[in-house]
């Protein structure tokens, strides 16, 4: 059975101050009037049922899940005591869903993107999750094609097509590569075997199990006790979770395996991570700036303004504008990617 796993720990730093350590990325209606983690649920819809979608979090967000989900059920809610990044939270997941489901394929998904034609993103799972059934020892990636030469994503380079499935063509995987230089990106964007990786993972979760015992034995190890804890489950979690390396999915696992594959998609993904991307999204005025009705902007081009006081703008160009209750932060555009240093600074 095809089950969601979407993980919604993170902590949306690049969205500071709008996004908070208690109301991350992931709960914000940065793109509509549904919450990041909303839209990732609804785009499921038609292919996987409420009862079969997981969502692991930090045990500070199990309140925003109920309040945002409120059909998921609650024994669907898969607590982290501390964060320890991707491998082990999936693999204790996978541990989880493994007791509920039987042979459960598990679709991770991040919580917090944007898919804009979200019927091929559905045909898309359903053809990963076909060649699952057929290999059970492979792992499905879905990769970007990539329109641009972008420095904020790890990439993954491609083989041969091994099938297609429904018009969507499986290939195998080479390897993955880290966020490259602007011209190491374009050398990708030449080549045309690139792909961004999206983070999303279809396999089993008796692989999950196996790849983490494999190259992860000492978590696999403090993971399977605390999974034969039935009564005392939350307790030995909350004990022994700190134990768990602390390690992302792509290291500990992608890097590794040879039996990866990925379907080459292009379905409109966007990480949006950070305060400019939201400029491919929402609405502009004629001259380039992104603001609400508040904003007046005169002889004033590429702005972005999120406030809720009017703002008045004279004369400015590409700066970014976030007024919460407890500061206004103005950057410049070309260093929105500084602003996860400056939370620090600030908080």
């Amino acid at each position: 059975m095809l089950c969601g796993l979407i993980m919604a720990g993170g902590k949306g730093e690049r969205f500071w101050p709008l996004s908070t350590d208690d109301r991350p990325k992931q709960f914000l209606n940065l793109l509509g009037k549904d919450t990041m983690i909303q839209m990732t649920v609804k785009r499921l819809e038609g292919l996987i049922p409420i009862d079969r979608i997981f969502v692991v979090t930090a045990e500070r967000y199990v309140g925003l899940v109920k309040e945002q989900l409120p059909n998921l059920p609650e024994g669907n809610i898969i607590v982290e005591p501390v964060g320890r990044n991707t491998a082990p939270c999936i693999a204790l997941s996978a541990f989880y869903i493994n007791k509920k489901i039987e042979n459960a394929t598990i679709a991770v998904l991040p919580s917090d993107h944007l898919i804009r034609d979200e019927g091929k993103f559905r045909e898309v799972l359903k053809s990963a999750y076909e060649y699952v059934n057929k290999n059970k020892d492979a792992i499905v990636t879905l990769g970007m094609k990539p329109d641009r030469p972008e420095t904020g994503y790890g990439y993954i380079k491609r083989l041969h097509e091994v099938e297609k499935i429904n018009e969507n063509s499986i290939h195998k995987v080479e390897c993955f590569v880290e966020k490259p230089n602007k011209e190491t990106a374009e050398k990708y964007i030449q080549e045309g075997t690139y792909l961004w990786n999206g983070g999303m993972f279809i396999w089993k979760a008796s692989t999950i199990l196996k790849c983490t015992n494999q190259y992860l034995p000492e978590t696999f190890e403090v993971l399977a006790e605390i999974a034969a804890a039935d009564e005392d489950f939350e307790e030995v979690l909350k004990q022994k979770y700190e134990e768990v390396e602390d390690i992302s999915v792509d290291y500990a696992i992608m890097e590794k395996s040879n039996d990866i594959y990925v379907i080459p998609c292009d379905f409109g993904w966007d990480d949006v991570g950070s305060w400019t991307s939201l400029e491919r999204y929402r609405e502009k005025d004629e001259k380039g700036n992104v603001a609400n009705q508040n904003c007046i902007a005169r002889d004033s081009r590429g702005n972005i303004i999120m406030a809720n006081k009017k703002v008045i703008l004279n004369g400015i160009e590409d700066i970014i504008v976030v007024e919460t209750e407890d500061c206004i932060m103005i950057s410049s555009k070309d260093r929105a990617h500084e602003i996860k240093e400056i939370k620090k600074m600030v908080v």
